[in-house]
């Protein structure tokens, strides 16, 4: 994969398109897929419609009560329980996974967490890094042999504008030297973009593809952990928290190029690709605005993802057994 190969592929979908737009006709039934974050926000949107597919959906949880709540209508939906800031929770989910699934054809890693207070996880990981990174690494290559052996898997990984904050902090990755919040968020979806574009190198000789997107601006639970009056000086939301800000999508367009990506023929042989609005995205200038859209080419880059993974490995003593 290089920068060239980001170039929109004439996708009949757009950014108002919605979740029902992009599975309408689909029939699912026989395949199974994994969703992070699979019971709120656009996780939950994610498994809803997956499921009315007729695939069957399984979303680790690291709060099983309200998992069961929120997914109590869904058919053909199991839970498991997981916590992403916990490997060997994650190791043990997969594990737990793997004694009645024979392959997974979709992982879809949606769950994240989004400028918190300075944390620290395990051996004193970054928590933004260790969540939205490091937990969805180690549960791929715990899965890798049940994607390896749907013969066609896809991992879709939930990044955001946000990476274009950061490229990876080489000499500080878990901020050792000073937090900043959004620095750590914008370093995590970095990580998140080249974790997909490594996985895809990996794993394609055995029919694992991966992607990136940026769903959109989506107001969900991910931004509890902000303030009221931080959301209202960004100008997401007025006094009374109803979302007023610019270019805002509702849930179900915001999971719409997550299940596009997961499901669009025009993908099929194709793999290591960012994606934003249902389709290929552009490689962005340095100093372009966030909101422009596109992917910067540092989020992009196969020797920074390789190098990535190797920190990750190195980190997590996670790997997978690729052929």
């Amino acid at each position: 994969m290089t920068t060239t190969d980001q170039q929109s592929l004439g996708s009949p979908f757009t950014a108002a398109s919605t979740a029902e737009d992009v599975m309408a006709g689909l029939d699912l039934a026989g395949t199974t897929a994994v969703v992070t974050g699979g019971y709120s926000g656009l996780g939950l949107e994610t498994t809803r419609r997956l499921a009315a597919a007729g695939a069957r959906v399984i979303v680790p949880a690291r709060r099983p009560a309200a998992a069961r709540a929120a997914l109590a209508e869904v058919d053909r939906c199991d839970i498991i329980p997981m916590d992403l800031s916990d490997p060997d929770s994650v190791r043990a989910a997969a594990a737990r996974l793997g004694d009645f699934v024979e392959r997974l054809d979709l992982l879809m890693a949606i769950a994240g967490v989004m400028a918190t207070p300075e944390r620290r996880i395990g051996p004193g990981w970054e928590s933004q890094l260790a969540v939205n990174h490091f937990g969805h690494f180690t549960l791929a290559c715990e899965l890798y042999p049940l994607l390896a052996a749907a013969g066609g898997a896809r991992v879709v990984v939930n990044s955001s504008a946000g990476h274009t904050l950061t490229d990876i902090r080489w000499h500080d990755p878990h901020f050792r030297t000073g937090y900043d919040k959004w620095l750590a968020y914008g370093q995590a979806k970095t990580a998140n973009a080249l974790f997909a574009v490594r996985l895809d190198t990996l794993g394609r000789n055995d029919g694992v593809r991966a992607f990136a997107l940026h769903p959109g601006k989506i107001m969900t639970g991910l931004q509890r952990e902000m303030s009221r009056q931080e959301q209202i000086d960004r100008g997401w939301v007025d006094d009374h928290g109803n979302v007023i800000g610019a270019g805002f999508k509702t849930p179900s367009q915001g999971a719409a190029t997550g299940l596009w990506a997961a499901t669009s023929p025009l993908l099929d042989g194709r793999g290591g690709l960012y994606l934003e609005d249902c389709d290929v995205t552009r490689v962005s200038a340095p100093a372009e605005p966030m909101d422009d859209g596109g992917v910067r080419e540092y989020a992009v880059d196969p020797e920074a993802a390789a190098r990535l993974w190797g920190l990750s490995a190195a980190a997590t003593g996670a790997a997978p057994v690729v052929r």
